[in-house]
């Protein structure tokens, strides 16, 4: 089994097409290409996607939660913010609003969207999705604080007209942004990294949401121990929480960590792939647009277009995630995605906007302020109990649908 895991990012597809992406990424750059040459850029995108996914997790399996969703999360947000200064760069004044439109489009998607289908995913599977409340919780509450501060007070502010920072309120954003990603970080990976570990969910079998609070498995520990002590006896002697989660189905397909040499080649591959993703993404960009403008869509499409191909390798990870019961995984790869989203984009914005010329529109409209206060309520009350139905994969599901709709016809 250790050899078939080794072998993988070596011989299989997943070493050939991001290279492949890469190539057709170098030939299309800055070229007005034909449609059929548009369409095998998009299948190259597609292939790149898959293979990230694949390099994603045997990194996350080799270093473990949470950093290898956090490999996955820095990395995809690094170089969407390259494109997005990219973009602004060679766009002119109708990229005004590009870095708000895309910047919101992935807190909707992956508050919304991410977090929906891994609830349903995880729901469908075992009937209740279980995972960390405290660590969802601050991860949302990080998330709530950035997209407010960067994207609802600019509408509100009086130092300049429209919704604009000035240059000392940018500068503001920024270090905040970036301190509170700072600390987030701190707290996930060292200081209360147990708040981000997948919840044990005893191999399927129901459980109490208290295995993400110690009150509540305390209850729950002395509830089972009334019923048949034997019971918790037999359970405490196979290990508890930790030593129950090594056979548990999500290791269903490396049964060993990769070695280390192994695990490098995948990110430098997963690097490769993400690279092609967001490059090719920026090869049919002009496609896209003329696209939009052809059908009388609004240019904000163009920033949820984007979104969305950045978002899909993050998007795929998450849901085969929550099909291995480890909803906590696609919920650190939501919140983490968000998080790193607003906190590097705008203060790489910030640094950028001392050579790009032109407004930097960063205020939302009422419509999606109204979106963003429901996301944030709805969220707030999915996080709270530590479990998760169907009813509440949908309820996110549905606003995401609202959010995309509006996008189109607003």
């Amino acid at each position: 089994m250790s050899t078939a895991t080794r072998k993988s990012p070596l011989t299989d597809w997943t070493l050939v097409v991001p290279v492949v992406a890469l190539v057709a990424l170098v030939f299309s750059w800055g070229r007005d290409l034909p449609s059929g040459v548009v369409a095998l850029v998009a299948l190259c995108l597609g292939g790149a996607v898959l293979a990230a996914v694949h390099h994603a997790e045997v990194v996350a399996h080799r270093v473990g939660e949470p950093f290898g969703s956090l490999v996955l999360a820095v990395a995809v947000t690094v170089i969407e913010v390259a494109l997005i200064v990219t973009l602004m760069a060679d766009g002119g004044p109708k990229t005004a609003s590009l870095a708000r439109d895309t910047v919101f489009a992935a807190v909707m998607i992956t508050c919304n969207g991410i977090v929906g289908l891994s609830l349903l995913v995880g729901a469908l599977r075992t009937r209740v999705a279980v995972f960390n409340a405290e660590g969802s919780g601050a991860a949302l509450a990080t998330v709530a604080t950035l997209a407010v501060l960067s994207l609802v007070l600019p509408t509100f502010t009086t130092s300049k007209p429209g919704p604009e920072f000035s240059t000392a309120q940018l500068a503001f954003a920024a270090v905040a942004s970036l301190s509170l990603y700072g600390v987030f970080i701190a707290v996930q990976t060292v200081r209360h990294r147990d708040y981000f570990l997948p919840v044990d969910t005893g191999a399927g079998r129901s459980r109490p949401a208290g295995a993400a609070s110690p009150s509540e498995a305390a209850t729950a520990l002395a509830s089972a121990s009334a019923l048949a002590s034997a019971s918790a006896l037999a359970s405490a002697s196979a290990g508890g929480g930790a030593g129950r989660e090594a056979p548990a189905p999500a290791d269903e397909d490396h049964a060993e960590p990769p070695s280390v040499r192994d695990a490098l080649i995948s990110l430098g591959l997963l690097l490769v792939a993400l690279v092609a993703v967001v490059g090719d993404a920026k090869a049919v960009s002009p496609t896209i647009e003329s696209g939009v403008e052809s059908a009388g869509l609004p240019n904000a499409v163009v920033g949820v277009i984007i979104a969305l191909l950045v978002l899909a390798p993050e998007t795929l990870a998450a849901v085969r995630a929550a099909r291995r019961d480890r909803v906590q995984t696609s919920l650190n790869l939501a919140y983490g995605s968000a998080i790193a989203s607003i906190g590097l984009t705008i203060p790489a914005i910030a640094l950028a906007s001392i050579w790009l010329s032109g407004p930097l529109l960063l205020g939302l409209g009422p419509i999606h302020m109204v979106l963003l206060a429901l996301t944030i309520v709805v969220s707030a009350l999915t996080i709270v109990p530590g479990r998760a139905t169907l009813l509440q994969a949908g309820v996110h599901l549905v606003l995401l649908a609202a959010y995309l709709f509006l996008a189109v016809s607003p």
